[in-house]
């Protein structure tokens, strides 16, 4: 897998968009090579066709496996964690769900730095800063 990833993750980038997960796994009796895909827009079926098409000529032509597998192209999710400073800069002006140590929020990712993200909170519509220190988890939300 440390030689595949990278040619997954170039060829989803060519594409236009950002590999968020890459597994192999076996299922049941089934061997499945996961790809995870995400983008500045919703995913939707046609994404993952269209990088599905584009990964099966690669993975022919790379022939990774010694066993027979499935490839699964799919979405990372409309609420998925944001696991480091880059998905967080990806993720400016989408709406997201932050926990801190003793509170919760929601709102509109507005800037991201090493030791703050700047939010503007759903039920004040006050921008807020908020330190890297004190989040415990961040994730992308659907604002109802």
């Amino acid at each position: 897998m440390e030689k595949l990833k990278p040619l997954i993750e170039a060829k989803v980038e060519e594409l236009g968009y950002y590999l968020y997960n890459l597994n192999y796994n076996k299922k049941g009796s089934d061997y499945v090579l996961s790809v995870e895909i995400d983008a500045k827009e919703p995913i939707g079926i046609d994404d993952c066709v269209k990088v599905s098409e584009a990964l099966s000529t690669l993975l022919d032509e790379a022939d990774p496996f010694d066993n027979a597998y499935m490839l699964e192209v799919i979405s990372a999710g409309a609420e998925h964690p944001l696991r480091n400073l880059e998905e967080m800069q990806r993720a400016i002006g989408k709406f997201v769900h932050i926990k801190t140590l003793d509170q919760t929020y929601e709102g509109t990712l507005v800037a991201v730095s090493e030791n703050a993200v700047e939010l503007l909170d759903k039920k004040n519509r006050k921008t807020m800063t908020i330190f890297q220190s004190d989040i415990e988890t961040i994730r992308l939300a659907i604002d109802f």
